[in-house]
């Protein structure tokens, strides 16, 4: 079964706003964790200036011998990115569904302030059902 292990969210700012684990393999500490965001923003916003591609939106897909890491950039610079296993299928149509639970669940919550951390019982109740949805889906592919 194909295995999400972790799930970011950064602010346009660069700051972690949601993190959760998944996987039982390499737990990170809160620290750690916020250091993987960082770096991940930086590097993002490295390889937009750096693409010989104007107009480019910056890494989508970094493959790694024993992960993968997708990410989503919304038009508000918000990022969403999974790392998963390599070779994990249909994460662009996950980060999307993700996106909506945000904009959905987050943003229209009246007690919400932006870019603060998400701190949303719904959003992560529909959060874990779309993340379950995802894994029966692959594992169904798998089969075929």
């Amino acid at each position: 079964m194909a295995a999400i292990y972790s799930l970011y969210i950064i602010n346009k700012l660069g700051g972690l706003i949601f993190y959760k684990d998944y996987g039982s393999k390499g737990r990170m500490d809160t620290n750690d964790s916020l250091r993987v965001a960082s770096l991940w923003h930086s590097m993002h916003a490295i390889s937009q200036q750096l693409s010989p591609i104007n107009g480019c939106s910056g890494i989508e897909l970094l493959e790694a011998d024993t992960f993968d890491l997708h990410c989503f950039q919304s038009l508000t610079g918000t990022k969403f990115f999974v790392v998963c296993e390599t070779g994990t299928q249909h994460m662009e149509a996950l980060l999307k569904v993700i996106y909506e639970l945000y904009t959905d669940y987050v943003l229209k919550n009246p007690f919400y302030e932006m870019e603060m951390p998400i701190r949303c019982e719904l959003f992560d109740i529909n959060l874990t059902q779309a993340i379950q949805k995802n894994r029966l889906l692959s594992s169904l592919n798998q089969l075929c």
